[in-house]
């Protein structure tokens, strides 16, 4: 199995040190990706290998963090998260860290960045009401460090999966 050139130079990026992965740990990582409730036994089989290393490899996987949990990808749209917004903020300076740590704890955000450019922070969130939305950038702005917020609202998702291999 080819290791895909995207991948190679990630392959040695760590916060604790650098993680090698040959052609089993990705091809494991892609059928936990497709399917993370298969059994080790099934995996096994379909990467042709003894259940033995699919199990090793699999804590290996664990132990370094490449693996760092288990999940279902699940339906937003269906459980009634019709609103996608990605809001911009500015925060004062000095006071990055305690802001992202605090807006990164609410329930329906989904993702928050620290980034350069105009803004300090890029935030994901998914909402059931356009109220919803208005009281999550009322909460935003009432922050104590909030200097200001630019918020986009998705009309269209095209493509919003972050499984890489």
């Amino acid at each position: 199995m080819e290791i895909p050139k995207y991948v190679q130079p990630l392959l040695h990026r760590s916060m604790s040190g650098p993680v090698t992965l040959d052609a089993i740990d990705l091809g494991i990582l892609r059928e936990y990706l497709s399917d993370s409730r298969q059994s080790c036994r099934k995996l096994a089989e379909k990467l042709n290998l003894a259940v033995g290393t699919v199990l090793s490899r699999t804590r290996k996987l664990e132990a370094s963090g490449v693996i760092k949990a288990y999940s279902a990808i699940l339906d937003h749209q269906r459980l009634g998260y019709t609103l996608t917004a990605v809001t911009e903020m500015t925060v004062s300076k000095g006071k990055l860290v305690e802001v992202e740590q605090e807006v990164a704890s609410w329930p329906m955000v989904c993702a928050v960045y620290d980034v350069t450019g105009l803004t300090d922070i890029m935030i994901i969130a998914k909402f059931k009401s356009r109220e919803d939305l208005s009281a999550f950038t009322k909460k935003l702005l009432s922050l104590p460090n909030a200097e200001r917020t630019n918020t986009h609202v998705v009309l269209t998702t095209v493509k919003e999966d972050f499984r890489l291999l």
